[in-house]
C-alpha cells in the first residue's frame, strides 16, 4: 500500500495514517485487557469517512462502518461496538464530552491521537494548513485553546495556532499508561519544535 496520496485524498485520510494507527493501536492493546478483534476492525475503519471532510456530518462514519462489516458478516454486538469506537473517537475540541466508552476505544483513540503527535503530527498539521488554505503563522491571531465543539469544527486558524488549540492539549487527555509513555515523548519534540520556529520566524537563530 502506498503511502502517497493522489490528488483526490485528503490530508489524514491516506492509507499511512490509517496503517500508522492500526500499528500503534496493537502496540498499546498487547498491554491492555482487550478483545483485540475489536481493536484491530476499529482502528482500520476509524476515519473511513471523517466529518471534517463531509460537511460535518459526525454519524457518516459509522453508518460506513456498519454498512461494510454488515457486508462481510460480523455479529451485530461486535458491529455496534465498532459504530460506538467510529463515532467517538475523534478529537472535537477541548470541552466535548464523548458518549461512549470501552477499554477498545481508549486504545484507538489513544494510537490516533499519538498520530497527531510528534514529527508526524507536525507533518500533518502544516500538510492540511496548505489543503485547506489557512496560514502557517500569523502573530494577530490569537490561538482560542477553549473552542466549543462547533467552534472548532468551523474553526480557520493558523497552523501554529492548532498546536495550541488541540496538539499540546492531547497529552492530559491519553487513556492508557503505554500511551501516555508515547505521548510525553512526542509532546517534548513538538515544543522543541516551537521553541525552534520562533527563533527562526524573528530572525534569531
Amino acid at each position: 500500500m502506498s503511502n502517497q496520496p493522489c490528488k483526490t485524498q485528503k490530508p489524514g485520510m491516506t492509507g499511512g495514517h490509517i496503517y500508522r494507527v492500526w500499528q500503534t493501536a496493537k502496540h498499546i492493546a498487547a498491554h491492555e485487557d482487550v478483545d483485540t478483534f475489536v481493536v484491530d476492525l476499529g482502528a482500520l475503519l476509524h476515519d473511513i469517512a471523517d466529518f471534517k471532510f463531509h460537511d460535518g456530518d459526525e454519524e457518516i462514519g459509522s453508518h460506513k462502518a456498519e454498512k461494510f462489516l454488515q457486508s462481510q458478516n460480523v455479529s451485530p454486538k461486535i458491529i455496534e461496538h465498532i459504530k460506538n469506537i467510529v463515532a467517538n473517537v475523534s478529537f472535537k475540541s477541548k470541552n466535548h464530552a464523548q458518549t461512549f466508552s470501552s477499554p477498545e476505544l481508549e486504545v484507538i483513540q489513544d494510537a490516533d491521537r499519538l498520530d497527531a503527535l510528534g514529527a508526524i503530527g507536525i507533518a500533518r498539521v502544516f500538510s492540511f494548513a496548505g489543503f485547506a488554505g489557512n496560514e502557517i503563522y500569523n502573530p494577530a491571531i490569537k490561538p482560542n485553546p477553549n473552542m466549543s465543539k462547533e467552534e472548532y469544527k468551523q474553526n480557520k486558524s493558523t497552523a501554529i495556532n492548532h498546536f495550541y488549540e488541540k496538539l499540546l492539549l492531547i497529552k492530559d487527555r491519553m487513556n492508557t499508561k503505554t500511551g501516555k509513555k508515547l505521548a510525553e515523548h512526542r509532546h517534548q519534540f513538538m515544543k522543541q519544535y516551537l521553541e525552534e520556529f520562533y527563533l527562526e520566524w524573528e530572525g534569531e537563530k
